[in-house]
């Protein structure tokens, strides 16, 4: 049910979202798009903030079958889940940050309200949103309702343990796991604080939020999908300088040269990035790729792995460009032959895409289409949206393209995904040259349909020599 009452809530908010259209034709040469001012992404980001808290939290909530949910992090330790939380004017934790969200109607409730009128009855707006509070010292853009009086209560956990007794859920879900980074960041001194204040009796309720922190984290809206395709074209737009002769002068500029070049860039524009562009030049005779100061020269397959992180929003993609040798006018055609057969690796990545599937699904499913067809996979895509390397279920890995338990999550719509890989085989042109091509596109799956968000390359770009 509670399945069913997520997708209601998502497909409603899509009708009323302003959309930047998911593209599936590349654009050759991109234009960076007009991007808000901070003070304009930082109200569209609170926005969005308070739709996610307002209408995907509780139905979450209740597939994980927990009635409260307690996320607590120190200033400069913070939880990945609780940084989602924050308003956009608040970076971090602050001292102790503790945010509760509790259903106002959990099960027993339910059974209470079909006695007589009360507030969980079915279609009360009251039961449709948690009940959101912070016991911290200080607000959070009004996200949370401050519970905390330090005046009346010196002691902030013995706070928070008053507020749950009095709401008494029968399960708590609190941020530790094995499994995955995403849903463990209560650190160990704070979860003895908890149980201490709480007891032995109600610290029995406590439950790993591990499937509710995957679910909140991977989960995109219709409000942040209506401009994540812009930041990926903004992405995209940016390599296309990169990888042309506004920033490669072949003879003079060296790979380093080309990563700062792009770092200023990404400054320049009051973006952020949440790694180091990787660059490296894959060169006729070399047997290994060729990063830091080497320059570039013509003949030179040039690759690039770029991401840029606004409004909350990552984006990792990776292209390729040939830097054209005197009378070239196109890539050599073994070069394009590696680019087209990973293109049909993505293909069969992306058509394996189902509801329910596994990440280790997918991996299996696409590597026997890939192998059926002659090619040489390697496949290594993964979740992105608030963090590059998301939450979610991998779907391989480059060194080990078996199934592991970090592909055992299900795939689920409204989920945002780079799709990563590659193709090895030789180059006629290049004495049959084994040459790897790596190629990575963002693209969302809405449950039924895999679609990139600003398509995808199948054409070098081209670099002229000096």
């Amino acid at each position: 049910m509670y399945k069913r009452l997520l997708a209601a809530l998502l497909l409603a908010a899509s009708a009323n979202a302003e959309s930047w259209p998911l593209q599936q034709t590349e654009q050759l040469n991109p234009e960076v798009p007009a991007i808000p001012p901070l003070r304009e992404r930082a109200k569209l980001q609170d926005a969005w903030t308070r739709e996610r808290l307002e209408t995907l939290a509780l139905p979450l909530m209740r597939e994980a079958k927990v009635d409260m949910w307690i996320l607590t992090a120190r200033e400069y330790n913070d939880d990945p889940v609780l940084q989602t939380m924050l308003d956009a004017e608040s970076f971090t934790a602050r001292r102790t940050t503790i945010l509760v969200l509790t259903d106002p109607c959990p099960p027993a409730a339910k059974a209470a309200a079909s006695a007589g009128p009360s507030k969980c009855e079915e279609g009360s707006p009251q039961a449709n949103q948690p009940e959101r509070l912070t016991v911290s010292r200080y607000g959070l853009g009004g996200l949370f309702e401050p519970a905390w009086n330090p005046a009346r209560q010196p002691d902030q956990w013995k706070r928070l343990a008053e507020l749950i007794r009095e709401r008494d859920p029968k399960r708590i879900a609190i941020n530790v796991s094995p499994a995955s980074a995403f849903a463990d960041g209560l650190t160990k001194s704070q979860h003895d604080a908890l149980t201490q204040a709480l007891g032995p009796d109600l610290s029995r309720r406590l439950v790993s939020a591990d499937p509710l922190a995957i679910r909140w984290l991977e989960t995109r809206t219709p409000s942040e999908m209506a401009w994540y395709p812009m930041l990926v074209r903004t992405a995209h737009a940016i390599m296309a300088e990169g990888l042309s002769n506004k920033a490669i002068t072949p003879g003079k500029t060296s790979v380093a040269d080309l990563e700062w070049w792009l770092r200023e860039r990404i400054s320049e524009l009051k973006l952020g990035t949440w790694f180091h562009p990787g660059i490296a030049i894959f060169r006729q005779g070399s047997a290994t790729d060729l990063s830091g100061d080497t320059i570039f020269q013509p003949g030179d397959m040039v690759w690039l792995d770029f991401g840029i992180t606004a409004l909350g929003l990552n984006t990792d993609t990776q292209h390729l460009a040939y830097i054209l040798k005197p009378g070239e006018t196109d890539a050599p055609a073994g070069l394009k032959a590696g680019l087209a057969n990973a293109n049909r690796i993505q293909d069969a990545v992306t058509g394996s895409f189902r509801t329910g599937a596994t990440g280790n699904d997918i991996l299996l499913e696409a590597r026997k289409k890939a192998l059926a067809q002659g090619l040489n996979p390697t496949i290594y895509s993964h979740p992105i949206g608030t963090h590059g390397h998301a939450a979610g279920a991998a779907i391989g890995f480059w060194d080990d393209q078996k199934p592991s338990p970090r592909g055992d999550h299900p795939t689920h719509p409204q989920t945002a995904w780079s799709i990563e890989l590659s193709q090895t085989q030789p180059v006629p042109e290049w004495n049959n040259q084994q040459v790897q091509f790596r190629t990575e596109e963002d693209g969302y799956f809405d449950g039924r349909t895999f679609r990139y968000m600003d398509g995808r390359q199948t054409r070098f770009r081209l670099i002229r020599p000096q």
